[in-house]
């Protein structure tokens, strides 16, 4: 066999090796702790084929026992029925408790209000608030009659029924935020209204997150500021969508997806690692919530619930309704 000795390979010595600071890996996970509470998102089905990959991923991680699951609302309030379906459904058909998106975009308080005594008549007593978005991507108008932002929702909320109310967060900024100042005063007045806790946009760059968390404490923050966990399925997609919503697209993270464009199976398995590795130094960091956005697909989740300690309960305790 011939050999090319032309441009030989210049291999580094131990000395070498040995010369950078010691990387100590993530701490084992301490099989006495709690394993952390976990929430997941689901999206309504707008076909059939959807629906069945709905009720299949919510089959597969409802023996997870989340503290909750939310249902999306589309732009506009596009999705508002097909969000009520999929959430009496759930409370009828599973033992998941929902939370459900309520928006103030294209409607009265009053309308918005009927849609939360809907919920709460029928067993819903969790509500994801947010101001929403206005269809085609136009720019953000309150309704004349209509709630104008989010921490004006939690209050009419909070005045109707004690619901248990999420809010979003974004730790890079809100796109239409004026700052990251202003952005952040306005997570404290819906909180200040009497929401629960504050679920994040998702991020990539675990540091951004921690640093999030300094800046709303030292705003007089305390309510939890749970992460928002985006498993990356699609790398392309995701780079299509985190250019819209704000969320940086750190550059290893697009190495680590290169040239798996036709190779779906290397690309699920990239997700897995870089997702676990995710959640496992959050989970170093003390973290103890995670909200999985699940693209309605369960096998990462799923997967990476298993990597946090968390085990399906027994068939018994996790019968339907």
């Amino acid at each position: 066999m011939n050999q090319d000795h032309t441009s030989p390979v210049s291999h580094s010595s131990l000395p070498d090796w040995l010369r950078g600071p010691r990387v100590h890996g993530l701490p084992a996970l301490d099989a006495t702790a709690a394993p952390p509470a976990l929430s997941f998102e689901f999206f309504p089905p707008r076909t059939e084929a959807l629906e069945t990959q709905l009720w299949a991923c919510v089959r597969r991680l409802e023996p997870l026992a989340p503290h909750f699951v939310s249902v999306t609302y589309g732009a506009g309030g596009s999705t508002r029925e097909r969000t009520h379906q999929t959430v009496t459904r759930i409370v009828s058909e599973t033992n998941l408790t929902p939370a459900a998106h309520l928006t103030c975009v294209a409607a009265s308080q009053g309308e918005v209000l009927d849609v939360a005594r809907r919920y709460w008549d029928a067993g819903v007593r969790h509500i994801v608030a947010l101001r929403g978005d206005m269809p085609n991507g136009d720019a953000y108008a309150p309704h004349p009659d209509g709630f104008a932002y989010a921490a004006d929702l939690v209050a009419g909320l909070r005045r109707i029924g004690d619901f248990e109310i999420s809010v979003a967060a974004y730790p890079e900024m809100h796109p239409t935020a004026v700052s990251a100042e202003d952005d952040l005063d306005n997570l404290k007045r819906k909180l200040d209204a009497g929401a629960t806790r504050a679920i994040t946009q998702y991020f990539f760059d675990t540091g951004v997150y921690l640093r999030f968390l300094d800046r709303c404490l030292a705003a007089g923050i305390t309510a939890p500021i749970v992460p928002g966990i985006m498993p990356v399925s699609n790398f392309a997609q995701a780079a299509k969508f985190s250019a819209m919503c704000g969320a940086s697209v750190p550059g290893w993270l697009a190495q680590m997806f290169e040239g798996t464009e036709e190779d779906a199976e290397t690309r699920r398995m990239v997700a897995a690692i870089v997702a676990a590795e995710q959640v496992r130094l959050l989970r170093a960091n003390g973290i103890d919530q995670f909200h999985f956005y699940t693209l309605n697909r369960s096998d990462l989740t799923y997967a990476i619930a298993h990597i946090l300690g968390v085990r399906p309960k027994p068939a018994n305790s996790a019968a339907p309704k």
